[in-house]
């Protein structure tokens, strides 16, 4: 089974990638910034409707901070979904400001609720970490999804991505004999795998992923998102980067290996690679211009490269992998060699 380093080291953003953000109007002033969350005075821990703590907790702010601080995440919520049109905020208002404290990012949630109907939703704000807004874009450019997110100086704004978690979907459909398409299902994983594995996205085990389940007129599809994009380009071994491995995701195995056969699963990869490869030459120059950016950052630590390398060296049997320098010249090699074969 894969092992992820717990405390993984955050990297800048690079010059260069920050060019690449501006030219392409993901970086953008804002009103607030991750530190100014920080000033909160009190917590109360959350529980989820199991009575099971979630390991967010809800945060208190000082009278004196509050106006400001609602004013700018309203701000930040128009910035996000209506291009900045401050007409949207008038019936908005924020509900809660929530705080992770597991795992790396110690991320903000933001709540906003709507008083007409009292409908809400929520964005997060985190540190801006390089690895976490390349793999961000590589996710927007070479998966079927599209994502928002904007950066503003050491601060990332990310739209929640809606979605069933991945171990809730576990517990409550697949343990439970609720799937209603398991080879639907399985195919979605297996696509999911080759995506994660292609652009080095890691760490995608169940806690990280939440699965999208879309009625069709006689059955329904499902959709696997990944939600924590921390790991991208920066661990040193193969495995890390295949969420078939996790010892997490073996009920999502379970489920390929009594519904599909291997010749149907390369097949689906085959799918898959061939989808990868028209997003690469319908997204050419943002692609180019963002392989650009990351082989200008430093997005892993210099033994993490040498190992990785490496290793896909002899997977692909490939001595091309060898001559890369650093996490971006891997990326574009992989791709370069998948648009290759693919033509």
């Amino acid at each position: 089974m894969p092992h992820i380093s717990r405390k993984k080291t955050p990297f800048p953003i690079a010059p260069i990638l920050r060019e690449y953000l501006e030219k392409y109007g993901r970086e953008i002033r804002l009103p607030i910034e991750y530190k100014d969350l920080l000033r909160y005075e009190s917590e109360v821990i959350l529980y989820d409707k199991f009575k099971q703590d979630t390991l967010w907790v809800s945060l208190q702010y000082p009278q004196s901070d509050i106006d400001f601080l609602y004013e700018g995440l309203k701000q930040i919520y128009a910035i996000m979904m209506s291009d900045g049109d401050l007409s949207v905020m008038d019936h908005l208002y924020v509900d809660r400001i929530d705080l992770c404290l597991y795992g790396n990012t110690r991320p903000f949630r933001i709540r906003i609720r709507n008083r007409i109907n009292d409908n809400y939703d929520y964005y997060y704000i985190k540190n801006a970490d390089a690895s976490r807004v390349v793999g961000l874009e590589l996710e927007h450019i070479l998966s079927p999804n599209r994502i928002g997110y904007l950066v503003y100086n050491q601060t990332l704004v990310e739209e929640h991505i809606a979605g069933i978690p991945g171990e809730e979907f576990i517990r409550n459909y697949i343990e439970k004999d609720r799937v209603e398409n398991k080879l639907r299902l399985a195919k979605e994983f297996v696509k999911f795998n080759e995506r994660c594995f292609v652009r080095l996205l890691g760490d995608m085990h169940s806690s990280n992923f939440v699965i999208d389940i879309t009625p069709d007129f006689e059955d329904v599809h499902y959709r696997i998102r990944a939600i924590d994009f921390d790991q991208q380009c920066y661990e040193p071994r193969r495995s890390i980067y295949f969420p078939k491995y996790y010892r997490q995701n073996m009920p999502f195995i379970k489920i390929g290996i009594q519904n599909i056969t291997p010749e149907t699963s390369r097949q689906y990869q085959k799918e898959e690679r061939s989808m990868i490869v028209g997003r690469i030459r319908y997204s050419h120059e943002e692609l180019g211009d963002l392989l650009a950016a990351m082989k200008g950052s430093i997005l892993s630590k210099e033994v993490y490269i040498m190992e990785l390398r490496k290793e896909l060296s002899e997977y692909y049997d490939d001595s091309g992998y060898l001559r890369c320098k650093n996490m971006g010249e891997i990326v574009e090699h992989g791709l370069t060699n998948l648009a290759n074969r693919h033509f």
